[in-house]
């Protein structure tokens, strides 16, 4: 190899260094390539053969990282086999040292995304029973953001730090970061509450993706958890946007805590005469019949008497609250068609005389 660059040097005439040092990087460019496709080509020969696929995962991730850190390092071999002119060595020198902490933290995030990755594809919050899933999503999904915030902070101290000029500010903002997010949080505390509060999310898990909650009076699923901010599905497909200190400081309703089932009312208004043995019986028909119903329990009760009609509230059970809204609105319907087309004397109606009692007969009431 020194034997080409010098005769590519005793050719070249004046310009013979600087076309040895090209001829030279450019070569060493293409090896580099060359050896990360068919490096590459055999881990992911390997990969296929495996069970898993976090493997492939992560070669894809960190494909495009590592190839370029390759370019760098053959470059630098290639600038010791032709070296430059001084000036042109100090610059060399200077982009390495912006480059290579870069590819570090590129290859760092692009970890980071495929562990991420990884877990997403493990823990499959589609199931019915997916409160597992979607604890590990929730807890992955801002310990990733987390660590991404810190790689990238290092990765620019460490750019800072390989800059002559600037060095004593990369320096000086590593060793003073406890005072910088002191004097940071003083400028700007509410945001610095959220992100501490978005830390203490991860650990506590108030919530979790795909929670179904009820927040500030709105109905919706927890859709992304970020640093400072929650973002909530609407039942509408409208999107709430909540500060992550909100639902540590405030109350509301999570209605997938622990478990995904849940216990839907209903409630039917019907005449005082009315046969509520016969309702019941009708409902258990109904429920029965119905796929949402997840077969725990349902139940029909009077909960009320008003001057005009009974209150009954039917309780039904489902899997999760989508199927236990529309198995209360399938049951509210189906048991009002009933009364209209079998029952209707179950019917509320309005009076203007006192409600006579279908128990006593008609001559005993005369005689009385």
């Amino acid at each position: 190899m020194a034997d080409i660059m010098d005769w590519i040097r005793a050719q070249g005439g004046a310009y013979g260094p600087l076309l040895a040092s090209a001829c030279a990087l450019a070569a060493a460019v293409v090896i580099a390539l060359v050896a990360h496709r068919i490096g590459f080509a055999a881990l992911r020969r390997a990969a296929r053969r495996t069970r898993t696929d976090a493997d492939d995962v992560i070669l894809e991730s960190a494909a495009r990282p590592l190839k370029w850190m390759l370019v760098l390092v053959a470059a630098g071999l290639a600038n010791r086999a032709a070296p430059l002119d001084a000036w042109a060595t100090a610059l060399w020198r200077q982009a390495v040292g912006l480059a290579l902490p870069a590819m570090f933290g590129w290859l760092a995030v692009a970890m980071i995304g495929a562990t991420k990755a990884i877990v997403d594809q493990r823990a499959d919050i589609t199931l019915e029973d997916n409160l597992r899933a979607r604890r590990r999503r929730t807890r992955m999904s801002i310990l990733a953001r987390i660590a991404t915030v810190i790689v990238l902070f290092l990765t620019v101290c460490m750019m800072l730090v390989s800059i002559p000029g600037v060095r004593n500010v990369g320096v000086t903002l590593m060793a003073s970061a406890g005072l910088l997010g002191l004097a940071v949080g003083a400028a700007a505390q509410p945001a610095l509450k959220n992100l501490i509060a978005g830390v203490q999310m991860a650990f506590t898990e108030p919530i979790r993706i795909d929670d179904v909650v009820i927040v500030g009076g709105e109905w919706g699923r927890i859709e992304e958890i970020f640093l400072t901010y929650v973002v909530v599905k609407l039942w509408d497909e409208r999107r709430l946007v909540v500060p992550v200190s909100k639902f540590l400081e405030e109350p509301f309703q999570n209605w997938t805590r622990h478990s995904a089932q849940l216990l839907g009312s209903a409630m039917l208004y019907v005449d005082p005469t009315a046969d509520v043995a016969r309702l019941r019986t009708k409902l258990e028909e109904v429920v029965r019949a119905n796929p949402l119903w997840d077969g725990r329990f349902f139940n029909l009760q009077v909960t009320d008497v008003r001057e005009e009609s009974l209150e009954l509230r039917v309780l039904v059970t489902a899997a999760d609250a989508s199927r236990a809204f529309d198995l209360r609105c399938d049951v509210r319907e189906a048991m009002m068609r009933f009364m209209v087309e079998d029952m209707p004397q179950a019917l509320p109606r309005r009076r203007t005389e006192p409600i006579s009692s279908p128990s006593v007969p008609e001559a005993a009431r005369v005689e009385a």
